[in-house]
């Protein structure tokens, strides 16, 4: 797998309706080949990044060099890579002024001037921190607003020192829990063991089997508890939406193994009415969402 880094002069003036054209015949081409990257057009100047298979990409190309819309066509960048850095688009896109780059910090105004083919060629170690810059601009427009519940900055600094300590004792104890996940997974081979090692041998009941059952659902809720503790070091997830989810899935998997002939009525009744709130409280985070 290979990265090509090309730049180019756009011969016309581009406007945004051609842009989006270009855009989308990328896309079309790319995807076909399963090529990733990114398309950034300033200064009339398109600086494109490829990358995926090494034959994909230069067969690519080698149409884009045929292309009559630019010129001077040149190579700033081309190496084998072994993992993508641009691995969720067939194409990503930027149309910025030269003000926006110059912003970049570290780059102070190179690209006022010298954001050309030949420009770009003879400073080519501005191309790695280009690229990570305009992949961390890609990933937080199509990123879910990030919440953290345990900031590790905060503007009062013993606060920050407590959310820190808090951490750490949340690490703590997903620690413990992946203990008992262990414990429970053990547990579980052990209750197969037990009841096919009863007469009869290699046979289970329907009793047998939905005690076995709860032995794997101990474990795949100790699973989602610690899911439930790690998610306060993590900035990706809104905790109320998983805690819904977790409990959601807690009592449907507590309904299956229900034994109906000797569970009172009223709890049938009052797990049902749980399962239904949930259920709905779930919808209405999804359709909010």
């Amino acid at each position: 797998m290979i990265r090509l880094v090309y730049a180019s002069t756009a011969l016309n003036e581009w406007e945004t309706e051609d842009l989006l054209k270009l855009l989308k015949e990328c896309r079309a081409h790319n995807s076909a080949k399963n090529i990733t990257g990114i398309l950034l057009f300033s200064n009339n100047t398109f600086l494109q990044v490829l990358e995926g298979d090494e034959a994909s990409v230069t067969s690519m190309f080698a149409l884009i060099e045929k292309d009559p819309r630019h010129t001077d066509v040149t190579i700033i960048e081309k190496q084998h890579i072994t993992e993508r850095s641009f691995p969720y688009w067939s194409m990503g896109f930027e149309s910025v002024d030269s003000n926006q780059l110059t912003n970049i910090p570290g780059f102070n105004n190179f690209f006022a001037k010298d954001f050309t083919p030949a420009g770009l060629a003879a400073n080519r170690n501005v191309i790695a921190p280009l690229l990570s810059h305009l992949r961390a601009k890609l990933i937080s427009q199509v990123t879910p607003e990030r919440h953290e519940e345990l900031p590790m900055q905060h503007e009062d600094p013993f606060i920050q020192v407590l959310h820190r300590t808090i951490r750490i004792g949340v690490k703590f104890l997903a620690l413990l829990m992946v203990v008992v996940i262990l414990f429970g997974i053990v547990d579980v081979v052990y209750v197969i063991y037990d009841k096919i090692a009863q007469p009869p041998v290699m046979l289970m009941t329907i009793n047998d089997m939905l005690e076995t059952f709860g032995a794997f659902l101990a474990v795949l809720i100790a699973i989602e508890i610690f899911l439930n503790i790690t998610l306060y070091i993590r900035s990706d997830v809104i905790p109320v939406k998983l805690v819904v989810a977790t409990a959601l899935m807690a009592i449907s998997r507590k309904v299956i193994v229900f034994d109906y002939k000797s569970l009172p009525a009223e709890y049938v009744s009052a797990s049902a009415l749980v399962l239904l709130a949930l259920g709905v409280t779930y919808w209405l985070i999804q359709k909010k969402e």
